[in-house]
């Protein structure tokens, strides 16, 4: 999609997209105060709002460009918040160039990338959280994706941001309440109201956090690092997942010297699989170089699948443990169960799941797969998945730091320093819909947006 906006002396702009859509349609928009004079000028009508005309474009010569559709939205009744309208016409590229030329004569100019949805975030058509999820709709890669990014869209996360923030308000005014009325003789800030409030807004926030994880696995897909000893059958594994022959497999022990990356879809959401060296104490100076570079993408995984030898899981897992204490999730999977006349099957332990497979014949590769769903956030729950993004995790971190620092500054007597950590945690929160944030802050944001939204 293009885009097309303009700068009159008043500093007034219209936009304009174009799009060969299905059917063999393209779109002009032009949005801003001088949208409905531009498709006067063109259109010979009167644009009428919400309501379609045909009509006949014509040039600057009055020759007609194409016959089409001009449909009207009067501010703030439409997508920017501004005068809106649409010329619709045949898809020739010759035809929107001729009609995208008209109106610049007339005074628009090209929009930047994402121009007309940061005008709906300027005119309070949308918040930050859900102009973003536009570009997440848009660029979805499953259902599930482009489900939660229309949830987010619809609100659903911001709803929730703007709870959080109201419950840190509510609070705030407690504790500064106190802090200015201290003659009362009751300690508000030593009660147990003060306190319960508190961790009631951290667990909110946790289960927050939970979800927008959850949300940016949906968007941004997995980063699963293959570990375990060497000739556990991790190659055969990521050979498995891919279908088809992507590692080589010997039975040498430390065939693998470097890592190897493959991009997998399951059920649309992309999962990067990183087959690392053989974990182990001995082994040449390439072996061991390759054996820390798999503890350094270890650093970076969302989830570690440990592969042990299904006949000596014991000696595996002691061999892989002490580097996995970094990793947020890790699949224990039993590999070569076929070798030991096991069954396929699933077990949680302390530790987490135990799946028992074998790469080679395919046994319980299923099992496996549904695990990776679950964790790339398409199990349980994600009906009522939102998108989200990294930048929403670390402001949601952030905001959980600052909590647990007014908590400690209440503990110690400190409200003053409590509701200032409140304040910094509020600021935070507030980075995620747009209620704080800086001008280069958004400059990047919608410069990550396609042209034309």
């Amino acid at each position: 999609m293009n885009t097309i906006p303009t700068t009159d002396a008043a500093d007034t702009i219209a936009a304009i997209a174009t799009a060969p859509g299905a059917g063999g349609v393209g779109i002009v928009r032009v949005s801003g105060p001088r949208a409905f004079a531009i498709a006067r000028a063109i259109a010979g009508v009167e644009p009428a709002p919400r309501r379609v005309a045909y009509a006949h474009f014509r040039d600057g010569d009055g020759q007609v460009i194409d016959d089409g559709v001009l449909l009207a939205f009067r501010a703030p009744h439409s997508y920017t918040g501004e005068d809106v309208v649409e010329l619709q016409a045949h898809g020739s590229p010759y035809v929107l160039a001729a009609l995208v030329a008209r109106c610049c004569a007339l005074g628009a100019r090209p929009a930047r990338a994402g121009e007309f949805t940061e005008r709906a975030f300027l005119n309070g058509k949308l918040d930050l959280a859900q102009a973003e999820a536009v570009a997440d709709l848009v660029a979805a890669g499953s259902e599930a994706a482009a489900r939660a990014a229309r949830r987010s869209l619809d609100g659903a996360f911001s709803q929730r941001v703007e709870a959080l923030f109201e419950a840190l308000t509510g609070l705030r005014v407690y504790i500064e309440a106190a802090i200015d009325f201290p003659e009362e003789e009751i300690d508000f800030l030593s009660g147990d109201e003060v306190r319960r409030r508190l961790a009631d807004t951290q667990a909110r926030l946790a289960d927050l956090l939970a979800g927008a994880e959850r949300g940016v696995r949906l968007r941004d897909g997995l980063h699963v690092v293959i570990v375990g000893p060497p000739n556990a059958g991790k190659s055969s594994l990521l050979n498995a997942l891919a279908g088809e022959e992507r590692a080589i497999v010997t039975d040498i022990a430390g065939t693998t010297r470097d890592l190897l990356r493959e991009a997998v879809r399951i059920d649309g959401i992309e999962l990067t699989l990183v087959d690392t060296a053989g974990l182990r104490e001995s082994g040449d100076a390439v072996e061991a170089e390759g054996m820390r570079r798999a503890r350094a993408e270890l650093a970076r995984a969302d989830l570690a699948l440990a592969v042990l030898d299904a006949r000596e899981p014991a000696a595996g897992r002691a061999a892989v443990a002490a580097d996995l204490t970094i990793v947020p999730r890790t699949l224990w999977l039993h590999n070569k169960c076929d070798l030991v006349g096991e069954p396929a099957r699933r077990e949680v332990r302390a530790d987490g799941v135990h799946l028992w497979l074998s790469a080679r014949t395919g046994e319980g590769l299923e099992a496996l797969r549904a695990e990776l769903r679950d964790a790339a956030g398409l199990g349980e729950g994600s009906a009522g998945a939102y998108s989200a993004r990294q930048r929403h995790l670390d402001a949601l971190h952030r905001t959980d730091e600052h909590l647990a620092l007014a908590a400690a500054q209440l503990a110690a007597g400190a409200g003053e320093l409590a509701a200032e950590e409140l304040r910094l945690a509020q600021d935070a929160l507030g980075e995620i819909t747009g209620r704080l944030g800086a001008d280069a802050l958004l400059g990047r944001i919608f410069a990550s947006f396609c042209i034309g939204k």
